[in-house]
């Protein structure tokens, strides 16, 4: 149940919203057709979207495209009550006020293939400051104006620029305006060389880790961590006949993380370790 609701507008559209729910409340999103960070300020809360679920912690955040419909926030808990901030980024607004040419953050990534929509931004130090300036003028709504506005949205924008999860976050906001439509053997084949796990590529074809399961056996005809294990086993072989690299360099170029589980794998496929392997085919 919603117990507080206020809103500050900018050029006419919503741009941030302050909520306080009392569980055990199911709550569906208060944005739609654009992207939208949402801030836990009290109470910890679960995100659905279709199969999907994520635990958002009090202090935390998280970053969402909105697009798509069936969104919704809950708590089923009965003791605390929940106060979010959400900001949302409207397309129009943004071209507005960067009307030279979009952040990087803003545009879509030439390297990462993925249609991942939503994520989890860990706390953030000054993320969180961030965030309580923004309570002051809900605390003092005269002071608001349209310049504060433009210059409270830009500075969100570089501040998730510079977070750890960045390279998340452009892919999530630059499909505002440049929709990704990646095949799901396209977000495979561009990211299975990569040290990403099994849960990274679920999100990045934007499915829960059982159906990206069940997707990837139907089409590929094979578990993800056996037949990526596979690949990645059979291009370290080929690449330590084909170049001087060093083992160390071609376990993490092939998507091994730790080189005594590379050549703990190498040896159980192929009966040798690389370096003999190496050795004995040249």
């Amino acid at each position: 149940m919603v117990t507080d609701y206020k809103k500050i507008d900018l050029f006419g559209q919503t741009l941030i919203q302050k909520v306080i729910l009392k569980p055990p409340f199911e709550f569906p999103f208060p944005v739609s057709d654009n992207a939208c960070f949402l801030f836990s300020l009290e109470g910890e809360i679960e995100f659905h979207a279709q199969e999907e679920q994520m635990l958002v912690p009090s202090n935390y955040s998280l970053l969402l495209n909105c697009v798509n419909t069936g969104k919704k926030i809950s708590n089923s808990a009965t003791s605390t009550q929940n106060e979010l901030v959400v900001i949302s980024f409207h397309p129009d607004t943004l071209k507005k006020i960067y009307q030279r040419e979009l952040p990087l953050l803003l545009q879509k990534p030439k390297s990462n293939i993925s249609n991942q929509s939503s994520g989890k931004i860990n706390n953030d130090f000054l993320i969180n400051k961030y965030i309580e300036g923004l309570l002051f003028y809900f605390e003092n709504p005269s002071l608001v104006n349209e310049e504060i506005l433009i210059l409270k949205l830009k500075e969100i924008i570089l501040l998730l620029s510079q977070s750890q999860n960045a390279e998340t976050i452009q892919v999530i906001l630059s499909q505002l305006f440049s929709p990704a439509a990646y095949t799901f053997r396209q977000i495979i084949e561009a990211n299975i060389f990569l040290q990403v796990s099994v849960d990274d590529l679920a999100q990045k074809t934007n499915l829960s880790v059982s159906s990206f399961k069940r997707e990837f056996t139907k089409l590929y005809n094979d578990s993800p961590a056996n037949y990526i294990k596979t690949q990645r086993l059979e291009k370290a072989a080929e690449l330590l006949i084909i170049s001087d690299q060093r083992v160390t360099d071609i376990a993490f170029d092939c998507g091994f993380n730790d080189l005594a589980n590379f050549t703990k794998s190498f040896h159980d496929k192929y009966s040798i370790t690389p370096t003999n392997y190496r050795l004995k085919l040249k």
